[in-house]
Formats: structure tokens, sequence, C-alpha cells
């Protein structure tokens, strides 16, 4: 396996309502994530991009974001219509086959546009579960309630992981979801969809973020300290949610197995849980020990940025470690209905 890592991340502040269109978005952070890799623009070998048409209304948005990046030189591109961290696979596996040296990996998403919660409906099952038409907080409060009656966490476990999170958030200058939050007073609040109250559900975010992956000497020459992966696998589940069991996330952890988790300890972890009661669920799957520090950036319930929020989290942990204050860490991403499938991204320095 060739070394690769990440040398540059480069995110939008997170916002409830953003006025730009998603290519003026971009124009803010590719251009910065690119200086910041030290690699010249039209030296970078592979540019993918992760989106969702749904999301922005139209038909093939992602090919208007491309006025992003420039008409000027060609380019190598790819698009994926997941979240950003499936982009960065891709150009990951790129990179590995010999084809590039680099590349460019951004991720995009207006949720303001539309009702994300109901787009997110169309990815169950089109006969059976569609037509009834569940919202995202309504599926996901099956999967909550199955754990309540599980005995695996409780509401007030639950609120407290919303509290902690949006704590932490309020020293992340990209979250806008922040704040101290008494955990009482969020269990006097009325239900969205019981046993799931507002504060379990994920903000409405607008955002972006991109990130720029070096192999081996190359990343060695542009970055003083790059943030390499060590490992990356992602994992599938059956798509009907009467076939798995909602209580775990098998799929998180072979794909933490895969990646290597488990081999040494981790300083910090970014895990992509919308859902207060996902996040136990994940880190259970990741297997990771109380020293780990968990979603320091305040996670997705201080900011979820639809379609990029799972880069995001790469490029957090990435982040931390090329400024040295981290030295090994694991980023996580999900997609589909109550966690089915998931990534697993294990970064370290030097």
């Amino acid at each position: 396996m060739r070394d690769v890592a990440v040398v540059s991340f480069a995110q939008l502040p997170n916002v409830r309502r953003e006025p730009r269109n998603d290519v003026e978005m971009l124009l803010d952070v590719i251009p910065r994530a690119v200086k910041d890799s030290g690699i010249p623009r039209e030296e970078i070998g592979f540019t993918c991009s992760g989106s969702c048409d749904y999301i922005a209304g139209q038909p093939f948005s992602f090919v208007m974001a491309l006025d992003a990046v420039g008409a000027w030189p060609p380019i190598s591109e790819s698009h994926v219509e997941m979240d950003g961290a499936w982009a960065l696979y891709e150009a990951w596996v790129k990179i590995q086959t010999g084809q590039c040296e680099s590349a460019l990996v951004y991720g995009f998403g207006k949720s303001s546009m539309g009702s994300t919660a109901d787009v997110v409906t169309l990815q169950l099952d089109p006969y059976l579960m569609t037509p009834l038409w569940p919202a995202a907080p309504h599926v996901a409060a099956l999967q909550a309630r199955k754990m309540i009656d599980a005995g695996k966490i409780s509401e007030r476990e639950m609120a407290e992981i919303a509290v902690r999170n949006r704590k932490a958030g309020a020293s992340n200058p990209n979250a806008h979801l922040t704040g101290d939050f008494d955990v009482d007073a969020l269990l006097a609040e009325p239900y969205v969809a019981s046993p799931l109250r507002k504060h379990d559900l994920p903000p409405i975010t607008d955002g972006c973020s991109a990130i720029v992956l070096a192999a081996g000497d190359l990343a060695r020459n542009v970055s003083k300290r790059p943030a390499w992966i060590r490992g990356l696998d992602h994992r599938i589940e059956p798509h009907a949610l009467g076939s798995r069991d909602l209580t775990v996330s098998s799929s998180t952890r072979i794909a933490a197995e895969k990646a290597g988790v488990g081999a040494g300890g981790l300083d910090v972890a970014e895990v992509y849980a919308p859902f207060t009661h996902q996040e136990k669920l994940v880190t259970e799957a990741l297997g990771l020990a109380g020293d780990c520090e968990v979603n320091p950036s305040g996670g997705t319930l201080a900011a979820h940025p639809f379609m990029t929020a799972g880069l995001t989290r790469i490029g957090e942990v990435a982040q931390r470690i090329i400024d040295g204050t981290a030295g090994r860490g694991v980023a996580h991403a999900t997609s589909g209905p109550c966690l089915q499938q998931n990534l697993v991204c294990l970064l370290e320095g030097e």
C-alpha cells in the first residue's frame, strides 16, 4: 500500500442559512485548501467531490460546482452522490493505483434550501417504506427506542451527549449550534418523535469543506507534519430496517477492524452521529477507550453540513495531527438510514 496523507484542510464556517450559492461557497474553501497544501493547482492529479442533487433541487448541480475549481487547466474529475468522505475514499484509491500523486476532495450542501429530513426518506425501500414517508427523525426514533428498550441508553444520557457536544462546539469557530445547556431543561421539552426531542436532532446547516491528499515523498515535501491515512475502509448493511439489529453498528465495527483502529491508542475521534443515541452506537463499535477525546469540534450536533459532515470529520482529525495537538486519531462518516453505511479513517503523524 502507498503512503497517503492529508496535507491540508479547509472548511466554511457553518451557518443556519448561507446566502451564497454552492459555487460562491466553494470559492471560499477550495483555493484555501489548495494554497495550504503547497501543491500548485495545475499539478493536482485528481479532483473528486461529494454532494446531493436532491438537496440542490436541480440535476447535475455538482457540474456547476466545478466552476469553483476552475476552467483551466483541464482536470481528471469524478463525483459521488454521497458525503465527501466517500469522495476522499475514491481519491485515496486513485492514488493507491498510481494514477496520480495528489488529489483535491471537496463536499458541499445547503440544507436550508429544502427539507433534508424528507429528502433522505428517498433512501428508504421504495416499495414498503418510502410510501409511508417517514422523515429521518421518525426513522431514527425507532432506533433510539430499540436502544432504550434494550437498556443500552437512556433519554438522560442522550441529553448529556447533546450538552457535551454543543459545549465543545463553543470553542470551534466553525460550529453554529453551541453553548451551555441544562440537561433537566432539555428533558422538559416536548418530543419531536418519541423518544427524540429537538436537542437529539442535528441542526440544519449550510457548509462545505475541502481536503488535499498527497502520496509519499510529495506529502513530506509540502508538509512539515502530514496526517497519514493508516487505514481506510467502509462497509454497508442491509437496506431493510427490519433485517438488521439497530442497537449495534456492525458495519462500523468491521470497518474499524479493517482500518486497524484497535492497534494502539487514540488521542481524538470525530464521529458522524447526527442523532444523540447514535454517538454511543458508533463509539462502542469503534471500541474507543475513555482517554480518547470524542468530538472536540462539537461534531454533527453542533454543525451538520449535509454531504460534507463526514469529510469534515476526517479534516478535523487531520488538522489536529497537522497542528501537533494529536498524534493518532480516528474519523467516522455515515450514510443511509440508521447508520446503514459507515466509513472509518485512521490517521496519525510521523
